[in-house]
């Protein structure tokens, strides 16, 4: 099965690997003739693996949308970190349910939207760069967010967040404020391991389907039902 690598991924998803490549051929043909064969040869296959996962980092494979209008995917792969109610007084102007969603350097990266939705507003922040796996990165660390509207009834406010983790020094999104994105489109991604959260208006009708702990696939695992 063909898995192309995303456009996100440029330039890193040529740079690195290609200056890696580099790398593997002059240790091939320069070595000291004094240096053990077995030495060259395990250094070969440590970088071989190191390249073969900086290719998979930026795979973006292909996903069949689940079309039910009464639910939201998850924006992102990895494992969900924590689900809690806050406040979210700037959007959604209320309480919220808030699922954060921690990346793996092993985990497909690119992030996608949860449900059919209009994009109103893209707000950046500079920040930290703090581990993911805290849910109190998405107050402090570098972080993007996406105010969506459900094109769907009910036309509720979401928001998805891009969170910078410790490794992740770059977020890429390219949504723009006014455009409509489908139910499982890709809008961007962040490069090397990081965090996505999803704030959905907490009440009585709306029911988390996922708990701490779970493998979600972006695109592809409903997460909450409305």
């Amino acid at each position: 099965m063909k898995i192309p690598l995303t456009r996100y991924g440029w330039p890193q998803v040529v740079f690195y690997p290609a200056m890696l490549l580099v790398f593997m051929i002059v240790l091939y043909f320069g070595a000291s003739p004094t240096t053990p064969a077995w030495i060259v040869q395990y250094v070969e296959i440590a970088l071989g693996i190191v390249l073969i996962w900086m290719l998979s980092f930026f795979r973006d494979p292909e996903r069949v949308v689940p079309e039910d209008k009464d639910i939201l995917l998850a924006p992102a792969d990895g494992t969900i970190a924590d689900i809690e109610t806050v406040d979210e007084p700037d959007f959604i102007g209320g309480k919220a349910l808030r699922v954060g969603i921690f990346l793996s350097i092993f985990d497909v990266h690119i992030n996608r939207s949860p449900c059919r939705a209009k994009v109103e507003k893209i707000t950046y922040r500079e920040g930290q760069f703090l581990d993911a796996r805290n849910p109190e990165t998405g107050k402090v660390n570098e972080s993007n967010d996406l105010w969506l509207t459900r094109i769907e009834s009910p036309n509720d406010k979401l928001i998805v967040r891009q969170i910078s983790g410790a490794i992740a020094r770059r977020i890429v999104c390219k949504a723009q404020a006014g455009q409509d994105l489908a139910a499982g489109e890709k809008f961007g991604m962040i490069k090397f391991g990081s965090r996505t959260e999803v704030y959905v208006p907490a009440r009585d009708e709306v029911k988390c389907l996922v708990k701490t702990g779970d493998k979600v696939k972006a695109g592809l695992t409903p997460i909450i039902k409305l």
